[in-house]
């Protein structure tokens, strides 16, 4: 019930590839305010167009993105992104690529085309 609540405020699409693990509020002494943060792990599902068998699962990378206010606390994201190592080569290392992030920020795609629009 959670997931289907939170995922619309989530950036269209994510829940298809990742899973919520955690909900929090917090509060940031420095600012004085409470923000949210929610964190995401990212299912285990290789990458399109690589093979299964030559490919496994070895750890995360991490990154946070500030997305949406909601009812006036920031958003932000945590996103644990799958690291899939090549099985032969262990130095081949791939990831998914998602279109969630806007490109040179740390903010969701959304919220940086809403910032876009409002200059």
């Amino acid at each position: 019930m959670t997931d289907n609540i939170i995922s619309h405020f989530l950036p269209s699409g994510l829940l298809s590839n990742f899973t919520i693990t955690t909900l929090l509020e917090k509060h940031d002494e420095k600012t004085k305010s409470d923000y949210i943060e929610i964190h995401l792990e990212e299912k285990n599902d290789i990458p399109v167009g690589f093979d299964t068998s030559l490919y496994e699962s070895k750890g995360f990378s991490s990154i946070t993105l500030q997305d949406f206010p909601i009812r006036g606390k920031a958003v932000y994201l945590v996103i644990r992104r799958r690291l899939w190592r090549n099985k032969n080569n262990e130095k081949e290392v791939i990831k998914s690529t998602f279109p969630y992030v806007a490109d040179g920020s740390r903010i969701t795609k959304e919220l940086s085309d809403f910032l876009k629009g409002t200059s």
